[in-house]
């Protein structure tokens, strides 16, 4: 283990005590580097996703104020926060008490292990602190070069469409040959890009897409990466072709956290549980950790609380004998949970988070334990985001982007799908049309020109796009009956 920072006496020695046991008990992971922190610095790391180095963005600071004034009114608090890098980067807050100090040092080395284990992580870039201060790099270059205002408009606007990429993507081509890979650029190709985005001549780019081309952007649908089909299709300058990379290089990166949020948590939270519980807890902290742990895993009526079904899970595993290591390998939420959640875990876990306490209203039923399981499920489906595939271009003749909602029984929050629209359309300077479902109603949902319309239509989206990729809730109530 490495310390960077030079820690109290009292935690260097707690870091070295908790490493010690954490390996005794099987867990394996990169150095770790600890970092202690005030409180509001915790949070600024926090607001650029755990990475300093980070280029500047106006969303960054806005998550901060956000952080900030949670812990200002006591509604939030971090008490660690910890990179997937090697090595393993983990910040401690300043603030905390020693025996809070050795619960996120265990927790810490629970997160560790399942980064480096963990089969959707496999991947993700180790050296991601690197590339991250090398994407600051390039973003500001372009800032010298275009102007401030442009690269920041153009960046924002990629960033707010970062969540239309394919989580099942990276795996995929992880498990491929090299020479069949092409969800990444080579790093030598990047280079040459980002040298040429260096020297390209200022001009007004055409009104719309190359229509040229659309046989070869046909050929790549239909996708899910839509980042990924924009960057080599769009007509886009070279700098801004590079900025889209680093966004969508960046969102991939942080796919797997989505991906994987509970089993994350549960991991670090059973380890840190089990860890403090076996012996390096002094007597006169157990009353203390118990009112620490039980606040962290509480869960009110309606809210997923991934510590809380997290470490459940891995409880119920754990009874079972399951092995809990090679669940923690090659588990995502979505597979974790149909695996482990039966009817006793149902009633026992999930009921008091779905049904609220109190009188029912009169002849409403008991939600049955499928019904239960199914209501996680779609919380968790997808990463919790809607699932958009990009089925066509140019259908009408007019270089349109043609999208399909793959609805699982939870509609669009339409005004911020909208929005979302817009910035597609104007990253791909052409109309983009989604269809969707609203209320049991078929919906198109265009963009063009600054606006958007919605139209009724009558054909199911599956009609245009078949079945979407990955487990859905239908596939899984159809295995829950047989």
């Amino acid at each position: 283990m490495r310390l960077k920072t030079e820690l109290p006496t009292a935690l260097k020695y707690q870091a070295v005590i908790v490493e010690s046991a954490a390996r005794a008990a099987g867990l394996d992971f990169y150095d770790v580097v600890f970092e202690i922190l005030d409180a509001a610095d915790v949070n600024g790391v926090a607001s650029y996703g755990g990475f300093p180095v980070r280029y500047p963005s106006w969303r960054f600071g806005m998550e901060f104020e956000r952080l900030e004034k949670g812990r200002q009114w006591g509604l939030s608090k971090i008490y660690e926060l910890v990179i997937n890098n090697d090595p393993t980067y983990a910040y401690l807050v300043r603030s905390n008490s020693l025996l809070e100090q050795k619960l996120v040092m265990a927790h810490v080395y629970g997160h560790a292990d399942f980064f480096k284990h963990n089969l959707w992580f496999a991947p993700t870039n180790r050296k991601m602190l690197d590339a991250m201060g090398h994407h600051s790099v390039r973003v500001r270059r372009y800032m010298d070069l275009v102007g401030r205002d442009m690269v920041e408009g153009f960046l924002d606007r990629c960033l707010s469409l970062d969540t239309l990429i394919d989580p099942y993507l990276p795996l995929r081509e992880h498990s491929n040959p090299p020479e069949n890979r092409s969800a990444y650029t080579p790093a030598s190709e990047r280079a040459r890009r980002a040298l040429d985005a260096m020297s390209f001549s200022i001009v007004e780019p055409p009104r719309g897409p190359d229509t040229s081309s659309t046989r070869d952007a046909k050929d790549a649908l239909p996708t899910y990466d839509i980042l990924g089909f924009i960057e080599k299709h769009g007509r886009l300058d070279g700098w801004q072709q590079d900025v889209l990379h680093v966004v969508r290089d960046e969102a991939y990166y942080f796919s797997p956290q989505r991906m994987t949020k509970i089993m994350n948590e549960g991991w670090a939270s059973f380890w840190h549980s089990r860890l403090l519980t076996g012996g390096l807890l002094d007597a006169s902290e157990i009353l203390d950790f118990a009112d620490c742990h039980s606040g962290a895993t509480s869960c009110p009526p309606g809210q997923v609380n991934p510590y809380k079904i997290g470490i459940e899970l891995f409880r119920a595993a754990e009874a079972r004998g399951e092995d809990l290591f090679q669940l923690r390998a090659v588990h995502n939420d979505v597979s974790l949970v149909h695996k482990l959640v039966d009817e006793e875990f149902a009633m026992r876990v999930l009921r008091p988070i779905v049904v609220p306490p109190g009188p029912r209203a009169e002849g409403a039923p008991e939600p049955s334990w499928l019904e239960l399981k199914h209501w996680l499920l779609h919380q968790l489906s997808w990463g919790g985001l809607p699932q958009i595939q990009l089925v066509d271009v140019n259908a009408e003749g007019e270089g349109e982007l043609v999208l399909v909602h793959h609805h699982d029984g939870r509609d669009l929050l339409l005004a911020r799908a909208n929005e979302t629209l817009l910035n597609l359309s104007e990253l791909w300077k052409g109309p983009v049309h989604l269809l969707t479902s609203l209320e049991k109603q078929g919906q198109r949902v265009v963009a063009r020109d600054g606006e958007v319309t919605v139209h009724e239509v009558s054909a199911p989206e599956s009609d245009v796009a078949g079945e979407p990729e990955g487990p859905s809730v239908q596939d899984v109530e159809r295995r829950e009956v047989v």
